[in-house]
């Protein structure tokens, strides 16, 4: 009789192995879709019925999955989706990508995490592999879904089922790195996991398996990911601060620092952090730092940095105003971009947004164009990108405000037909003439 390592390898080489994914937003559906071009029959499980419908439909809703991949896959049966979690008794592996946000007293909502986990624990079958990729702080898998998957089985981690944790890499609209090719880290409970997590994995994905020893590993090293970035940013966030008050151009400095070609990477100052996980997951760190009497102070610090930048950059539009005798209340403000970063149309955790709520409860009269994001609900209102950007209509605008550097923008049309423009982003640097420019 074949041991539960040796079988699961065997389906692995034979794509006989069905695959469940848990969650079908911006990690969860590219990862279906690479397992189901891999030739592993794909389920995607989702609570939102319209999500469901949508990829039974083959329509797609996620920048880097491409139209027509998965409109075939859906065709041919490769790739389907469900609400019924029933279906996980199906799978022999299945991977979780819910969302992991903060709750309102800024720390770790894992509620989505949990809730899946019960889910599948209750249909939970010998000799099936479960992954966790959400970020989340170190120890949710062993402390937080083990327990929970083996309550609610009856089952043995390690003896009867295997489970790891291997962090997502999505990078919205990065043009060279997508799901199939980025490198990928895998922490696991035992040696065996870690080996049938691994061969899974290459066997969808292009990109480096590495293998660390053990999920808390696999979980530090995400949140290390991209509390570096934060730090970073904050550092630079902090240095524009001071160069404007020392009247230096901090985009120069930057430029000529990154020229040394060791020991210094280039990071950029912006309104802001978005996304999912930069704003976020240094919160998870410093949470469970806590548990162990530590304080993160370097982590803190750059966070308390970057969450003052869209107060900052809306007391700079303010001054701005007030040089052409304007006050803030009452004007009128275009904001360019509301997505978090450049040519994509995701505005989680945008600081675009937080800018406009400081705006607005400064009194100005604001209004948006994004041509990735036509609309907007946030806080409870629904926002609509103006329809189009003709000069026209810049013209009729106090102070025109770049949040987002989208490549898609005629901003020498922004330039000849606006009032004055704040950028902060840069994004108006090959601009010749900049009488009307601002940069932060």
């Amino acid at each position: 009789m074949k041991s539960i390592k040796a079988s699961l390898l065997s389906k692995i080489d034979n794509r006989s192995m069905v695959v469940g994914v848990v969650g079908l937003g911006y990690v969860g559906l590219p990862l279906a879709v690479e397992k189901a071009k891999a030739g592993f029959k794909t389920i995607g499980f989702d609570v939102q019925d319209e999500k469901v419908k949508m990829v039974n439909s083959g329509q797609n809703y996620i920048g880097d999955v491409i139209d027509d991949d998965l409109a075939a896959l859906v065709e041919t049966g490769m790739l389907s989706a469900t609400t019924d979690f029933k279906t996980v008794a199906g799978c022999d592996f299945i991977a979780i990508c819910v969302p992991t946000p903060l709750d309102a007293h800024q720390q770790p909502d894992t509620s989505y995490i949990e809730q899946s986990t019960k889910e599948i624990a209750q249909h939970l079958k010998p000799s099936t592999i479960v992954v966790l990729e959400s970020t989340t702080y170190p120890g949710t898998t062993e402390e937080l879904v083990k327990p929970l998957l083996e309550e609610g089985s009856g089952l043995q981690c390690g003896t009867d089922f295997y489970l790891g944790f291997s962090p997502e890499r999505v990078d919205p609209g990065n043009v060279f790195y997508k799901t199939k090719n980025t490198p990928k880290v895998v922490g696991a409970i035992g040696e065996d996991a870690s080996e049938v997590i691994s061969a899974m994995y290459e066997a969808v994905l292009e990109g480096e398996i590495t293998r660390v020893s053990s999920p808390r590993i696999a979980e530090m090293e995400k949140i290390l990911e991209n509390t570096y970035r934060n730090v970073n940013i904050g550092l630079v966030n902090e240095l524009a601060m001071l160069c404007e008050q020392m009247e230096i151009d901090i985009w120069e400095v930057i430029d000529a620092a990154k020229t040394k070609p060791y020991g210094f990477a280039a990071f950029y100052p912006g309104p802001g952090l978005g996304g999912h996980c930069i704003p976020l997951d240094p919160c998870y760190l410093s949470w469970k730092a806590r548990e162990y009497g530590f304080h993160t102070t370097m982590i803190e610090a750059s966070m308390a940095v970057n969450d003052r930048m869209p107060i900052y950059c809306v007391d700079r539009a303010a001054r701005i105003l007030n040089r052409f005798s304007k006050p803030m209340n009452g004007s009128l403000v275009l904001v360019l971009g509301v997505a978090y970063k450049q040519d994509i149309d995701d505005c989680r955790e945008s600081p675009a947004l937080k800018v406009i709520d400081e705006l607005e409860a400064r009194g100005a009269l604001v209004s948006y164009y994004d041509p990735w994001i036509p609309q907007v609900r946030h806080q409870g209102q629904e926002y609509s990108s103006l329809p189009n950007l003709d000069a026209e209509t810049l013209g009729t605008f106090d102070l025109v405000m770049i949040c987002t550097a989208h490549s898609n923008l005629d901003y020498q049309v922004v330039q000849q037909n606006a009032q004055f423009i704040f950028d902060t982003k840069n994004a108006m640097k090959d601009v010749m003439n900049r009488e009307n420019i601002e940069v932060l």
